[in-house]
Parts: C-alpha cells; structure tokens; sequence
C-alpha cells in the first residue's frame, strides 16, 4: 500500500481467518519504507509524464515493489508462508466522472519478480461500473472494524466510513498529511512530528473560513478526491501565503477536524453516544487528535485510537482483505459506499509461479 502522502512504502503480512461469516486478523508483520528521493519525484510527478515514460515507471515500480516485498519474506522468515500479494499500488490517476483510474505498480512486474501470486488493479471494476473506486477500505470496515459507527483514516486525504447498521457509506472528507507534510518541508522537516509546530501557532479565522468554503465540503456522497484535486483545493490557499508555517498549520489542523465533525453532522448517529475510530499517520498527530476531540464532543462522539500496529497499517490489512475475497470470488467493493451499479468483485490476478 502507497498513500498519497508518500510517506513511504507499507509492507503487512496478514492473517485472515472467517468463521461462519465473521471475519477476524491477526498483524503479523509491518514496516513502512521510505521512498528515496528517485521514488518521491517520480511518484509525485507521474501523472505529468510523457507516455513512454510512464509506461516504463509503471513496469519499475512494479519491479520495486516485488524487490521489497522479497527482501521482507526473507527479513521475517517469511519463506513458503505467504499464500498471495494483494497490492493497491500508488494512484497517480484518478477521474471517477471519466471512468478512469490509475493506481501504478505493474502487477505481472510484481509476480514475475516475487514468484507469487499478485492481486492488483483493485480499483477498476467499480469505476467501470460508474462507481467513484473510492474508498475501497470500507469493506474492511465492515467485515473487520464492525464495533464503531465510524471510520477514519487521516492520511494524505482524510476519509471516513458510516456505519447504518449493514449498510457503509464512506467518502473523502478533505486534504489532510499531504498538506501538513508540505508546509513542514518549508521549515525543513519532513512532517510536523506530534503536531509541534501547530501548537506554536495560533488560528488564522480568515484562512480557516477560506479553506471551509471550498464547494467540495457541501456535495453529497458519494465523492471522491485525486491528489491532484485535493492539492488543488488547499495548496495555494496556503503556501502562497504570507502567514508563518505555525499558524497555517494550527489552522489547516482545526480546518481537518471541522470538516470531520461536518461529515459526521451531515451523516448523525441514530441515538445515543456514538464511537470513531481513528487510523492512519494523522493519528499520532497529538495536535490533530486534540482538535479532533474538542470538534466531536458537542455531537456525542468519543475517537478511538487502536493498537499502534493498526494505525499505521489498517489500509494494507484491509487491501490483505480485499485479495482473500478477490481470491475467493466474493464481492469486495460495496456499491453502496462508491455509488457504482453494483457490488463487484475487484483485481486483476497474475500467477507468478
């Protein structure tokens, strides 16, 4: 799994198992490998890229990410145990409303250099089938996060899955690691460690009531947002601006978790106190988490974080999900949460051996 605030690489080795219909896992093994700068400026900027050149960082991504999840067999002892390689890959392209979707990282690459079998290209089924592709993790909220009434994950872009009893809705709530990270890159850092610098900063109301009237925050879901349209819809708002980094910060927190209560006002819990569960880098943001809390009591809601494992690497475990039932041809995308015609069964599978 590759998000969109190319933190790095992150590798899980999963078991599954079901019962009678009850799904349960257990995290074996996770690492998350940083990108080299190489990897950074060509996953960043792949969708600028001539064809050719394309092309040929699709089939070396591919070739990379069979590379390491070799050397992480070999690191755990993972020898003749790993049954498949789910792989969601990196997205780079992202036009839902076109019927297009790209998430790169060539799947034959893969299996050719692992030897295993490759599951991949997770996305495109429910695009085809006018579906959003996204998000795609709350199958994994359904069938392995079944106690909370919602789910969100603050990576690159913040996400959240709604529980209506069987039923999921989920939709991109707003930009999120991406645009903390590239404010922290003007002070030097890679990412505000804990929320730090936010907390030196103080609230810019101007901005915040600039970043809160973007027209994305007020359509319905399903919805979805590329990288590209979440750059778009903050970045120059923010590092065009005079203000010093702290306080844009401090603001772009307090904007994440308003737009997170927003969601949660637009989709309320049907009585009583209400449970979130909170994954994802964004997680170990103290500054965020606080402010995530104080925007989420007024309506009743407590956030959960789980065991550190499953922060940093719920998304993987769920793309581990999403292979099983790809594997077992059952259905893995839920029409209801992508807007799609229909529930579909999603990936591409390429035999390595």
């Amino acid at each position: 799994m590759s998000g969109s605030s190319l933190d790095g690489l992150d590798i899980a080795f999963v078991q599954l198992e079901e019962v009678r219909g009850k799904w349960s896992y257990e995290l074996l093994h996770g690492e998350c490998i940083p990108y080299s700068d190489k990897w950074l400026q060509g996953l960043r900027y792949a969708a600028d890229m001539h064809v050719a050149d394309f092309l040929k960082l699709n089939t070396a991504y591919g070739r990379y990410l069979g590379t390491m999840v070799n050397s992480f067999i070999e690191k755990n002892g993972l020898d003749h145990q790993v049954h498949f390689i789910a792989s969601h890959g990196h997205t780079v392209f992202h036009e839902p409303e076109n019927g297009t979707t790209c998430q790169i990282g060539d799947g034959a690459s893969i299996a050719a250099v692992a030897g295993l079998p490759v599951i991949n290209d997770l996305r495109a089924m429910d695009v085809a089938l006018g579906g959003q592709g996204a998000p795609i993790v709350p199958i994994g909220d359904k069938l392995l996060f079944g106690e909370y009434d919602y789910l969100l994950n603050i990576g690159g872009i913040a996400n959240i899955t709604v529980r209506r009893g069987e039923e999921m809705l989920a939709f991109d709530v707003c930009p999120a690691n991406q645009i903390l990270n590239a404010l922290a890159e003007k002070e030097g850092k890679t990412m505000d460690e804990g929320g730090s610098m936010a907390a030196r900063g103080v609230l810019l109301p101007d901005v915040l009531d600039e970043l809160n009237s973007v027209g994305y925050y007020k359509l319905p879901a399903p919805k979805s947002l590329s990288n590209e349209m979440a750059r778009d819809l903050v970045f120059p708002k923010l590092l065009e601006s005079d203000h010093n980094v702290y306080s844009l910060l401090h603001t772009m927190s307090v904007h994440i978790a308003q737009q997170v209560a927003g969601a949660v006002m637009q989709h309320p819990p049907a009585s009583g106190p209400a449970s979130l569960l909170v994954t994802g880098g964004g997680a170990f943001n103290t500054f965020l988490a606080m402010q995530l809390e104080k925007a989420l009591e007024p309506l009743n809601v407590k956030v959960h974080k789980p065991d550190a494992g499953t922060v940093k690497f719920k998304e993987a475990i769920v793309m581990a999900l999403i292979g099983a039932l790809r594997w077992r041809e059952e259905e893995n995308v839920l029409a209801s949460v992508t807007g799609a015609s229909r529930d579909s069964v999603g990936g591409a599978i390429w035999l390595g051996a």
